[in-house]
């Protein structure tokens, strides 16, 4: 697939998006199999997986802080590169048999803790890089290029390197990440900044960026400190009537998808009778579904409007969750379960695109953080929740659960995400129009303030 389109700029942030998450699909499966090569104990595991999720949901608001405080490339660079030399140190202790599950959970913490802050800047970028009318599919872009370098890629590869050698996927890993920096720092600085109609000053969210606190710039105002600037957008994300539906909805469907997958192995091969060598091929239909979803993210943006195809994708979901509940065959279960999957990608990509369509450059990064824990915070009480009901009631119940839980946010979100206009070009962006070329003689809509309704 081709990036061209959207400017080198796009083509740069892209290719270090997508040679990170081939480290990290290789990194993440072979901390797992590390670690159960160092013990059999469950609970020293854990250790290690719960080492890596605790700081994002923890620490992910600080992330989005840092990321409107500092230089969003150089940031992304510089984490990078320290990425790459913790990795590397991984890497020398595993071959040098030094390395154990306490160097193995403070690694995955680290790495973790670094990634809140990457991630929070790589958000706040791309619409620094890219037009806003060109945001959703470039979101896309991203999901489907991250989809095959993990999906297709590196998570297959994992076990290959791993077996050969134990070190080789860190460091390959390592490598990755000081690859990715190099592209980041690649990217023109000219290209990183905010353009006049994207000013925090313009356009739809100008009162409103004044009225919180006015730390829209990007400076830092350091109102309340670290925290208080951490609760700018925790507060813009609640008062957004979109973003606060946004958040919601990405929490209660959290909550099922995340249950379901804490027990989806299990489920495979008692419900749907997946053959044990056959799991792989079950498993590769989720990651199929992703690239399908990434793919058509854009088209269903563009044709019908943000705020209706995310509605659209809630309905096709819990359709496509309900069939996966009452499924009993592998071949009807995994096609099920790989419209879930296009969803969810879907999902990502327009929910990213109007946020960054609707939040002034200068809170970007800590409204992202914001919605991200929002999000996280689910997942684990729905894994738990799944845990405890498999276990009281079977399995089958727990398709049954995700399915009813699904619908209701699906039933909430029909009434939270109205139409808006999110889903339309900015004022001087047309069908026909070069990304964020006014037409001549059009007024853009930042040449003068106006307060956001909500």
């Amino acid at each position: 697939m081709t990036t061209t389109a959207l400017g080198r700029s796009y083509r740069l942030l892209w290719s270090a998006a997508v040679c990170s998450r081939l480290g990290d699909a290789l990194r993440t499966p072979a901390l797992a199999l590390l670690a159960a090569t160092l013990t059999r104990d469950p609970r020293a595991v854990a250790v290690v997986t719960v080492a890596g999720q605790l700081p994002p949901l923890l620490l992910g608001l600080l992330g989005g802080v840092y990321a409107d405080r500092w230089d969003r490339r150089r940031t992304m660079a510089v984490v990078d590169g320290a990425r790459a030399v913790v990795v590397a140190a991984l890497a020398w202790l595993v071959a040098t048999g030094q390395a154990g599950i306490a160097t193995l959970a403070a690694a995955a913490s680290l790495l973790a803790l670094l990634g809140t802050l990457f991630d929070a800047s790589a958000f706040a970028l791309l619409p620094a890089v890219v037009r806003p009318a060109a945001l959703a599919r470039a979101n896309a872009r991203l999901q489907a290029g991250t989809t095959v370098a993990g999906g297709f890629v590196g998570a297959p590869l994992a076990g290959v390197l791993f077996a050969a050698a134990a070190a080789l996927p860190f460091t390959l890993d390592a490598l990755t990440f000081a690859l990715a920096a190099v592209l980041v720092l690649a990217i023109p600085r000219r290209s990183c900044t905010s353009r006049p109609d994207e000013s925090p000053e313009s356009g739809r969210n100008a009162g409103r960026d004044r009225k919180i606190g006015g730390s829209g710039s990007g400076s830092g105002s350091g109102r309340g400190g670290v925290w208080g600037e951490a609760w700018e957008g925790v507060r813009w994300v609640w008062g957004d009537r979109g973003l606060r539906g946004l958040a919601l909805a990405s929490a209660g469907s959290n909550l099922a998808i995340s249950g379901l997958a804490a027990v989806l192995v299990l489920y495979a091969l008692e419900v749907l009778r997946v053959p044990a060598a056959a799991y792989g091929l079950f498993s590769a239909g989720v990651i199929v579904g992703g690239l399908v979803g990434a793919l058509l993210a854009g088209r269903l943006a563009a044709r019908f409007g943000t705020m209706p195809a995310l509605r659209g994708v809630l309905l096709g979901q819990t359709l496509a969750l309900t069939g996966f509940a009452l499924a009993r065959h592998p071949l009807t279960g995994g096609l099920a379960l790989a419209g879930v999957a296009a969803g969810t990608t879907i999902w990502n990509s327009l929910w990213s695109a109007y946020g960054q369509r609707h939040v002034p450059p200068g809170l970007l990064g800590r409204v992202g953080a914001a919605q991200r824990v929002l999000g996280l915070a689910a997942a684990p009480v729905g894994a738990a929740l799944a845990g405890f009901a498999g276990r009281a009631y079977g399995l089958a119940p727990v398709g049954a659960a995700a399915a009813a839980v699904f619908a209701l946010v699906t039933v909430a979100a029909w009434v939270m995400l109205r139409d808006d206009g999110g889903g339309s070009p900015p004022a001087g962006l047309e069908a026909g129009q070069p990304d964020g070329e006014p037409l001549p003689g059009r007024r853009e809509r930042g040449d003068r303030p106006e307060q956001q309704v909500t």
